[in-house]
């Protein structure tokens, strides 16, 4: 429970941060509503479907790269400007790293409830039907993202954040199908340790 709060307090921090000065606030908005949708979700929830501490730690990232894309619009993170400038990249690419995670933090949650639910018993199937999930995911996203920048005019064009490349939508669905993929790869045994241990302090309460 320690965590959780702790996460949620530096998450309220972080949106005050984000909230002073950001480069547009029309695409502040659009770039942190996931976030503040997501959260409301888990609050509401939190009494009948606890996640694992490993899933809300990895929420916290993804809110946290939501948070400082919507402050700086994702073409504008100085961080990457510097990477795009040392390793002459043509863009400034934190967009990906926002897609990538698109993929990956979703991939563990879909995880979580279709194990615990028991919607997927068979594990052969699982990573296969979570990756499917994620990618499904990562494709509607894009389709909000047409349809604002379509609606909004330039107002979302920060928000859609092509800066100029003709594969951007198909590279952000390619970088969060590969974030699925690493995800499972490199965390679905640790997960199922802690859905053991949540499985375990759930029989003593």
């Amino acid at each position: 429970m320690k965590l959780i709060y702790s996460l949620l307090a530096l998450l309220c921090l972080l949106f005050v941060w984000s909230s002073i000065g950001p480069y547009d606030y029309f695409t502040w908005f659009l770039e942190v509503l996931p976030a503040i949708l997501g959260i409301l979700v888990l609050v509401f929830s939190f009494k009948r479907f606890r996640f694992t501490n490993l899933i809300y730690s990895l929420i916290f990232i993804h809110c946290t790269i939501l948070i400082v894309g919507g402050h700086y619009t994702y073409a504008e993170v100085p961080l990457f400007d510097w990477i795009q400038e040392v390793f002459n990249q043509q863009r400034n690419n934190y967009d990906k790293l926002g897609h990538f995670a698109q993929g990956f933090v979703p991939a563990m949650i879909t995880r979580e409830v279709l194990v615990r639910k028991q919607v997927v018993n068979n594990y052969k199937w699982l990573n296969f039907i979570v990756v499917c999930i994620a990618l499904a995911i990562s494709a509607a996203y894009e389709f909000i993202e047409w349809g604002v920048s379509l609606s909004t005019g330039e107002g979302g064009d920060s928000f859609l954040g092509t800066q100029g490349y003709i594969w951007d939508t198909q590279s952000d669905m390619l970088y969060a199908t590969v974030g699925a993929i690493m995800a499972l790869a490199f965390l679905g045994k640790y997960h199922d340790k802690q859905l053991k241990l949540l499985t375990i302090d759930r029989n003593r309460t």
